[in-house]
């Protein structure tokens, strides 16, 4: 007998998964991407006047047995993310997610993949540029990959930025000290996050120190941008999540790469650098990380949530979807 469909609770999804967990998961998912074992299928992405928009990402693993697709709609007065999941290998329905912590979960595991790949191996101090939602859980995966001893703070609002670091040494042991200006932040440190909502470039070349590592994680449309365009002249290497993606979501790369007709060869996929574990090259001035969401890394989510709520009997059961003939009127009763 088939198992039951499952939903699973934004609830059920944080007490499955932990960010430690999902860098595992993540990274086992990438593995498979890089290793021609998945596929993402590009982002459809749509807004409208005010500001607000609507995305779908989708993805398969076929290996593994699954496929899926997470759908958001995005507004000035709310959002909401599920993400289905199907069975690759007959197309049944097996889950739907509340996807909002799941969308969290592999957004701050990303990040904690290109640190562990391209980031110095030494690297103990971190800069944080931007103090959103997503704020807390970048240090977190950073810490799981470089265990930190100094963690600088900037944002703009100063009201803000006081009170999330008053948050974040509330959760972490090492050193948090504030930084009055993202040049400040920046100055001299090995790796550097940067999770904002700019539509300016902000930080320039000569704010990263060399051998920095830059995680390039706020600016996923294409009206946004944080970084400058001479970062890509300094970059050893240059790694995304989503080559496709980034094409057609990132202003930074579209620009550089694109519109001054450069061509994309030199840019990466992280599953490519972990499949063929070569990594950050030596001798490299700064490594640049830019991710912008992708299909796989919420399937390698949605499979972990799903293989542990069925070992712990968590979720809601729901029917099996079956089928029904169309009817119109006039025809005959049966």
């Amino acid at each position: 007998m088939a198992e039951p469909v499952l939903w699973l609770t934004e609830q059920d999804v944080v007490s499955l998964i932990t960010l430690d967990d999902a860098i595992e998961g993540l990274e086992h998912g990438l593995r498979a991407l890089g290793e021609a074992k998945g596929f993402n299928v590009p982002k459809a992405l749509g807004g409208w006047a005010d500001g607000s928009s609507m995305h779908s990402l989708g993805s398969a693993l076929p290996g593994l047995g699954y496929a899926g697709f997470k759908s958001w709609v995005n507004t000035k007065r709310g959002a909401t993310a599920i993400f289905t999941m199907f069975d690759s290998n007959n197309g049944a329905l097996v889950a739907v997610m509340e996807a909002a912590a799941l969308g969290q979960l592999r957004t701050s595991a990303m990040t904690g993949v290109g640190t562990k790949w391209l980031a110095p191996k030494d690297a103990s101090e971190m800069a944080l540029i931007g103090t959103g939602a997503q704020s807390i859980t970048q240090i977190a995966v950073i810490n799981a990959v470089r265990p930190l001893k100094r963690l600088r703070v900037f944002s703009p609002t100063a009201e803000k930025r006081k009170a999330f670091i008053a948050n974040a040494r509330s959760k972490f042991g090492f050193e948090i000290v504030e930084a009055d200006s993202a040049q400040a932040a920046t100055d001299g440190a090995p790796i550097v996050t940067i999770v904002t909502r700019a539509t300016e470039p902000f930080l320039t070349a000569n704010m990263l120190a060399k051998g920095a590592h830059l995680n390039a994680v706020g600016a996923i449309l294409p009206a946004n941008a944080e970084f400058a365009q001479d970062v890509f002249a300094r970059a050893g290497i240059v790694a995304v999540d989503d080559l496709p993606n980034v094409q057609k979501s990132s202003r930074e790369f579209i620009d550089y790469y694109e519109k001054a007709g450069r061509g994309w060869a030199s840019v990466r996929g992280i599953a490519d650098v972990i499949a063929k574990g070569d990594g950050r090259p030596a001798g490299c001035d700064v490594s640049l990380f830019k991710a912008v969401g992708m299909g796989i890394s919420d399937l390698s989510m949605a499979i972990m949530a799903l293989d542990r709520a069925r070992a712990k009997g968590l979720g809601r059961s729901m029917p099996h979807p079956v089928r029904a003939i169309p009817t119109w009127k006039g025809a005959p009763k049966t």
